[in-house]
């Protein structure tokens, strides 16, 4: 494995394109992802990881189904797996999720949102 700084501004500005995840790290299982994101997501959870999303860009909100987050640039929240959340960006925000490699980011829901296709940027 090659040692490096990752830069998540940086590697913001090298993504041109909305709602596809590009890998940025990884640690042991966890891979770190960046997506552009400015769309309102579908309700699902993940039955076996939590999921963490950090606002390096932007802002934007994490809705469960009784409580909705407004988070910030800067700002991280976890999600516990099998926890039901939406997440929702109403402007364009750049998200970084950490979760484990393999991880599906509609879990079981799946359907046409579901993105396997991860590049390294």
């Amino acid at each position: 494995m090659e040692i490096r700084v990752v830069n998540l501004e940086e590697k913001a500005q090298l993504i041109h394109e909305l709602h596809k995840y590009k890998l940025v790290a990884e640690l042991n299982d966890i891979q770190f992802k960046l997506v552009k994101s400015k769309r309102e997501f579908i309700w699902h959870s993940h039955e076996e990881t939590d999921e963490m999303f950090f606002v390096v860009e932007g802002e934007m909100k994490l809705a469960f189904r009784e409580k909705a987050f407004d988070l910030k640039k800067g700002e991280l929240i976890v999600v516990p797996k099998g926890v039901e959340h939406k997440p929702i960006c109403e402007t364009e925000c750049t998200i970084l999720l950490v979760e484990p490699k393999g991880t599906v980011n509609t879990g079981k829901a799946g359907g046409s949102l579901t993105d396997m296709e991860l590049e390294w940027i």
